[in-house]
């Protein structure tokens, strides 16, 4: 998400800027947030320490024939979380050891000719099919390729297993300094992408409601403007797998992360507030889906007193419903227990506006009952639309109380 939205700064920067001036723009950033470009500038750094500290290992310390291997693992283990560091070096690990040990088995049997390699190929390709390896399992028939070089250009049996184990040896030392600079160096922690998948979620659902409630106080539901709500609403869906795979990376950055222990962080949060809120947000989606989709086919024969004033009851409610995700789309784990106060008051408010819709509705002659008809409809997805933001308020009020008692406990034990 936030390379999408330096990709959008930069389309919007003047196409006279100079190269110059876009590289300290993209440096302020970095410098001034813990967003992309910081985050990329980290990867880089660390990538480049942990590949000279592999290269120094393998080529100075212990003289081996292909330093490279050290290197290489390094970098290639160096993923966003820790967690991730850890599961992509065993995988790697395994399928390397894979490749190695089916090249020495049928190297010793049959000797470094055509067949053999033949066979080596086939049978690391099968096992590189290992839903277990994940992405590494390609490294499998890579590594066999590497190790029937080195087994053909060897002149004997005992340099062959020596430089086979050496092999293995500078996997191992790679991967292992990958992890521990990955640990140890400004070990990532991403519960602020968490924040930003919310953040612009929450946001494009208020700009949507705060494009329509305008509209239908006024009456003014032209089918080009339905239309576009509905073209609007379709996008939304896309936002909520960013939402929910930013929200997915911040929790499995806590594993094995050795920040979690410092006070003032992030580390005895398990997300399941966001979680939820990512949930209902989602559902959220699918009424804002539904609703623009009743209002793009409303037909233009419903234009009497009782349905203005409908619209105009269902525009306040679409008023308060935006102003609610305007404030999720403000979420800030520091400031959470300030802004889950506010969101409680303007669910109250919006409670009121439902009330009020629900109310005078009754009182008219508008056919609720009719499915050929909008009322009827659209009253039941501004129901559940009011559902899902006060289960939301809810939630994170919750969660506020959950942290609040935790807190205390732990100050208790201490003393």
């Amino acid at each position: 998400m936030s390379e999408e939205a330096d990709v959008s700064h930069d389309e919007r920067a003047p196409r006279s800027q100079s190269r110059p001036a876009r590289a300290r723009q993209w440096l302020a950033r970095a410098r001034g947030s813990a967003g992309h470009e910081r985050h990329l500038l980290e990867i880089i750094g660390k990538s480049t320490l942990a590949a000279s500290a592999s290269w120094y290992v393998a080529h100075n310390l212990m003289a081996a024939q292909s330093p490279a291997f050290a290197p290489f693992s390094a970098v290639l283990i160096m993923q966003v979380t820790i967690y991730q560091s850890l599961l992509q070096a065993l995988r790697y690990l395994g399928a390397v050891s894979a490749g190695v040990f089916v090249q020495a088995a049928l190297g010793f049997l049959a000797g470094p000719d055509l067949l053999t390699f033949v066979l080596v190929a086939l049978i690391a390709m099968t096992i590189g099919r290992w839903g277990r390896l994940g992405s590494q399992g390609s490294q499998v028939a890579t590594a066999a390729f590497f190790a029937f070089s080195t087994y053909a250009s060897a002149t004997d049996n005992t340099q062959r297993i020596e430089q086979l184990g050496q092999i293995l040896a500078l996997v191992c030392i790679g991967c292992g300094i990958g992890v521990l600079v990955n640990l140890t160096v400004m070990p990532p922690m991403r519960y602020r992408g968490a924040e930003e998948g919310i953040h612009v979620l929450a946001h494009s659902q208020c700009d949507l409601m705060s494009d329509m409630y305008p509209a239908l106080r006024e009456g003014d539901m032209d089918e080009e403007r339905t239309r576009h709500w509905r073209r609007r609403a379709a996008t939304l869906g896309p936002l909520v797998t960013q939402a929910r795979s930013a929200l997915h990376t911040a929790v499995e950055s806590k594993y094995y992360n050795p920040r979690r222990l410092l006070p003032g962080r992030w580390g005895d949060e398990d997300f399941s507030g966001y979680i939820e809120l990512v949930d209902a947000l989602e559902r959220v989606t699918h009424q804002l889906t539904s609703m623009t989709r009743t209002l793009d086919q409303w037909p233009q024969d419903e234009d009497g007193e009782e349905s203005r004033a409908f619209l105009t009851d269902y525009a306040a409610l679409l008023e308060a419903l935006a102003e609610i995700t305007r404030q999720f789309g403000e979420i800030e784990q520091r400031q959470l227990t300030q802004q889950a106060k506010r969101l409680c008051q303007a669910a109250e408010r919006a409670q009121e506006t439902r009330k009020t819709l629900i109310e005078n509705t009754r009182e008219t002659s508008l056919p609720l009952s009719d499915p050929s008809r909008p009322y009827g409809i659209l009253l039941t997805e501004a129901i559940r639309l009011m559902d899902e933001a006060q289960h939301s308020c809810d939630t994170l009020q919750h969660s506020v109380r959950e942290a609040a008692q935790t807190g205390e406990l732990q100050e208790k034990t201490a003393h």
